[in-house]
């Protein structure tokens, strides 16, 4: 800017601003009565109208529907019985009205990840930022609950609605997983992430006890958001000693994970965010109370699989994301009053927590909604619960600034945005996350055999368990002679299950070799 000159009035065309939230959790409708995914997101996205005002007025003015990707399109282990959406946003824009002309021009059902809600929140503002846009809807609905319900009763739904044309869809489908990892049984996320908790044990030095107690306390602040929060499925607000002390009610479900560390997927819940031009927000009556702004936003991936990052118990990309999101509001991590922080599991958090700099008994909420394990974790689209939350919470709060982070596969995908009531005062430009991932991309990578043979030790482990009990060991370990990372599973051995789990592991030696095509590693 010339010395002495006045700041360029902005374009209130091209100002995005989050003017509506919608959530719904249900959990108690039985399944012949139950809604489904589709109803929960049109449920949602009126929901959102109303609470921006406008009503119907402002949802039959979206131009740019995006629905993120549902469990039962993203992985076999959900897919649904009950048929499929051909189109889903297609389908909610026939229910909303949101079909007159050639409005939305855009229709986008988006990849998997926990971490699309936020990246399409941050396409939506940039697309209304660049004039592309005008009003923008961006929904997901999960119903694991009534499926399962269903299941159980033996009753039957029609969920399958056809379209005339396929959806958009970013870029293409990529598994999480690299054949050979789920050749060991890393393809689940109860497998990977105590992978991740045991390598964050080891970095900081505790022993299995005084990590396990650290995690119920972790998770304990988690509990007491979700206690007092009527959208929450678990309202007990369960202690530390709760969480942490497995029990018939409480058991094991990847060691040394227990249930109520575990992101709970069988819920019916749904949210929808509108974000439009805060010249449309204008001529609709939008109140200026009603107005969150999105400051800053970044997204990036780690190293795609999880056998290729140097170590275990970092994300180079939160770090990285964080410091572009507070950059671009201009703001640092002193002035954020609230967070969200993706918490699928304890070890998402602390790694978070360590690569933003939060300290785990940092006294601002790590959440405003409960985290997945109390509040609900409806499948990719929980951090759009973050948002509608982090909204609502801004709008009482006003000026305050809100940290939500988004994490998609197994620590991989990454996304942040930094919420205020506070208006924009300069243009809203983001850096271009393609620039962003071609930095993350240099980092080096562990290097790794498939075939191990030989003298190794325990990187990291885990003992995953059934309703039976413990029934296999996946270790990530290093061979002696070179340091070359390998994955393998153990004995099928009873004993030496319950050895894993009653000593420290980490850094244990042993003999790996191959069998049957995968790697076998023997401790001693």
């Amino acid at each position: 800017m010339i010395p002495g000159s006045r700041p360029r009035a902005l374009d209130r065309a091209r100002v995005p601003v989050i003017v509506g939230v919608g959530q719904i959790t249900d959990t108690t409708t039985p399944p012949h009565r139950a809604r489904s995914p589709l109803q929960l997101m049109v449920d949602a996205a009126r929901a959102a109208g109303v609470d921006a005002g406008p009503g119907s007025a402002l949802l039959e003015a979206v131009d740019s529907l995006v629905v993120v990707r549902m469990f039962s399109d993203s992985t076999p282990r959900f897919k649904s019985p009950h048929g499929k959406l051909v189109n889903p946003p297609w389908s909610v824009a026939q229910r909303i009205g949101a079909v007159n002309g050639d409005t939305p021009r855009e229709l986008v059902y988006t990849p998997g990840g926990g971490n699309m809600p936020q990246v399409a929140l941050n396409r939506a503002c940039e697309r209304i930022a660049q004039g592309e846009s005008t009003v923008a809807l961006l929904t997901g609905a999960e119903a694991l609950r009534t499926e399962l319900a269903a299941r159980r009763t033996g009753v039957n739904l029609d969920w399958q609605e056809d379209a005339p044309t396929a959806p958009e869809e970013w870029g293409g489908h990529r598994w999480g997983w690299s054949e050979h990892e789920a050749a060991h049984k890393m393809q689940v996320a109860i497998n990977m992430y105590p992978l991740f908790e045991q390598a964050i044990r080891g970095a900081l030095g505790r022993s299995l006890e005084k990590h396990q107690h650290a995690m119920g306390r972790l998770f304990a602040r988690f509990a007491a958001v979700a206690r007092d929060n009527p959208l929450a499925t678990r309202r007990q607000g369960y202690s530390a000693e709760e969480i942490a002390t497995p029990s018939e009610t409480n058991p094991i479900t990847g060691f040394p994970y227990t249930k109520l560390m575990t992101a709970s997927v069988y819920v019916d819940q749904s949210a929808a965010v509108i974000v439009c031009s805060a010249a449309k927000a204008d001529e609709l009556g939008v109140a200026d109370s009603r107005r969150v702004c999105l400051h800053g936003c970044a997204q990036g991936d780690d190293h795609w699989y999880v056998t290729q990052r140097w170590n275990l118990h970092s994300s180079p990309a939160i770090r990285v994301v964080v410091r572009k999101t507070f950059d671009m509001a201009e703001k640092t991590l002193a002035d954020v009053a609230a967070f969200d922080l993706y918490s699928c599991f304890p070890s998402a958090v602390e790694i978070a927590c360590q690569e933003i700099g939060l300290d785990d008994d940092d006294p601002r909420d790590l959440t405003v909604t409960g985290g997945l394990p109390y509040f609900g974790g409806p499948g990719n689209n929980y951090v759009m619960h973050s948002i509608a939350a982090m909204v609502e919470r801004m709008r009482r709060q006003p000026g305050a600034f809100g940290l939500v982070t988004a994490n998609g596969n197994y620590v991989t995908k990454h996304a942040a945005g930094l919420y205020s009531t506070t208006p924009l005062k300069r243009e809203w430009v983001r850096e271009a996350p393609a620039a962003l991932q071609r930095e993350l991309d240099t980092l080096p990578k562990a290097p790794f055999t498939e075939t191990p043979e030989g003298a190794g030790t325990i990187e990291s482990y885990t003992v995953v368990h059934s309703k039976t009990g413990p029934e296999l060991g996946i270790v990530v370990g290093r061979l002696v002679e070179n340091g070359v990372r390998f994955v393998a599973n153990t004995p099928r051995d009873v004993a030496l299950f319950a050895d894993l789990q009653a000593r420290d592991a980490l850094g244990r030696p042993g003999q790996v070799r191959q069998e049957d095509g995968r790697n076998v590693f023997v401790p001693e």
